[in-house]
């Protein structure tokens, strides 16, 4: 569903970035130990439509929270973030660990949001297996 809204946004001309959550916060980590921190937050926060896929498969750290704020602030109101996640919205403060920033990620991710819930089986259990 995500991959199908991102290209949508693509053949409207919109600039779309796709990222998981758990491989986007060790890109992060590593950007900041290199000095690209500063332009791969900028990225994040200039795409028109930024897709975060596998939201809450582990807690957030400190850092990643702290990350994931910048990351929504830049972005609130100016620009489109989509998360697909296979937990519901009222476990995500329990993911996010500390209350406070967990208040803060959920107002500006929650309060203004469109939801989409998808249910029945997973497709990709329908795809063949690679060989």
């Amino acid at each position: 569903m995500a991959c199908a809204l991102g290209h949508k946004a693509c053949r409207d001309d919109r600039s779309v970035l796709y990222q998981r959550v758990p491989r986007l916060f060790a890109q992060l980590a590593l950007a900041r130990g290199d000095g690209r921190y500063a332009r791969l937050q900028r990225t994040l926060g200039h795409v028109q439509v930024l897709i975060l896929d596998d939201w809450g498969l582990e807690p957030l750290n400190e850092q990643a929270r702290h990350d994931l704020l910048e990351i929504l602030e830049d972005r609130y109101g100016r620009r489109s973030t989509i998360i697909t996640s296979q937990l519901p919205v009222s476990a995500w403060h329990g993911v996010i660990g500390d209350p406070t920033y967990a208040d803060a990620i959920l107002d500006r991710l929650v309060h203004n949001a469109h939801r989409i819930e998808l249910s029945g089986e997973s497709l990709r259990r329908n795809l063949p297996r690679k060989a």
